[in-house]
């Protein structure tokens, strides 16, 4: 997952609106979103290579996402990022245990930003420091950097998603990650891959010939606990696969 947009506003009707982009090579196999079979209680697609999940919602309200943080000179992790969500999401870990975990191991995993919460708590772990923040309530976004790092394509995000929040539905949420346009030279970061990949990595949603953005998701959550997801899942050149629709 390479780019989360979200508003988290505890009391409110809808505490929860998420709108997340997966961006990953199209050979990586994977599964949609659906209930899994061994986790009945647990809603997301699935990484097949190495079983984890991008984003989720599972029992008692917890939801749970990721993006890797960009770094081309370290090293990958001895172990699949992805399997952060699903452990949480699998799990019954109260969330302050279960980060107490996370940061101790971290250096298992490449970079990565973890968001874990449930109806009345939601915490940010970026694995490059050396705690995890309960986030207030507020609009936020993070990619493969910091969380609210300013680039061009999470500041275009966040604006959409503020705009949406009279009436934050789903499709509106799709709308606004379905964006294709690319940030200009000047602004875009330099994260050390060069300027043509982060040209292609710099628009909301990314289409190529081998990388892209293999899922769109949108989930609101509701005060009384039951969850709307929906997600688009697309092919080399942004072509459009299918869509679920999930109500639990």
């Amino acid at each position: 997952m390479c780019l989360i947009v979200f508003a988290w506003r505890p009391g409110h009707a809808q505490p929860l609106i998420v709108a997340a982009n997966r961006d990953e090579f199209y050979a990586r196999p994977s599964l949609p979103l659906a209930q899994w079979p061994e986790a009945p209680q647990v809603h997301a697609g699935r990484d097949l290579e190495a079983g984890g999940t991008w984003l989720g919602i599972g029992a008692n309200g917890r939801f749970a996402a990721l993006t890797n943080i960009r770094d081309p000179h370290r090293p990958p992790g001895r172990r699949s990022r992805g399997e952060l969500v699903a452990r949480f999401l699998t799990g019954e870990l109260p969330i302050d245990d279960y980060l107490g975990d996370v940061v101790a191991r971290s250096p298992e995993y490449g970079g990565f930003n973890l968001l874990v919460g449930n109806l009345h708590e939601l915490w940010h772990f970026n694995a490059r420091e050396s705690e995890a923040v309960m986030l207030q309530p507020g609009v936020y976004g993070v990619s493969n950097a910091g969380l609210d790092t300013p680039w061009p394509k999470l500041l275009k995000a966040k604006a959409a998603l503020s705009a949406a929040m009279d009436d934050p539905r789903p499709e509106t949420l799709l709308t606004l990650l379905s964006d294709p346009q690319t940030a200009p030279f000047a602004e875009l970061p330099d994260t050390g891959v060069g300027l043509a990949t982060e040209t292609l990595l710099s628009s909301v949603f990314i289409a190529s010939q081998s990388y892209g953005t293999r899922a769109s998701t949108a989930l609101v959550v509701h005060a009384d606990g039951s969850r709307h997801l929906v997600e688009r899942s697309f092919g080399p050149y942004g072509g459009h696969l299918g869509e679920i629709e999930i109500r639990v």
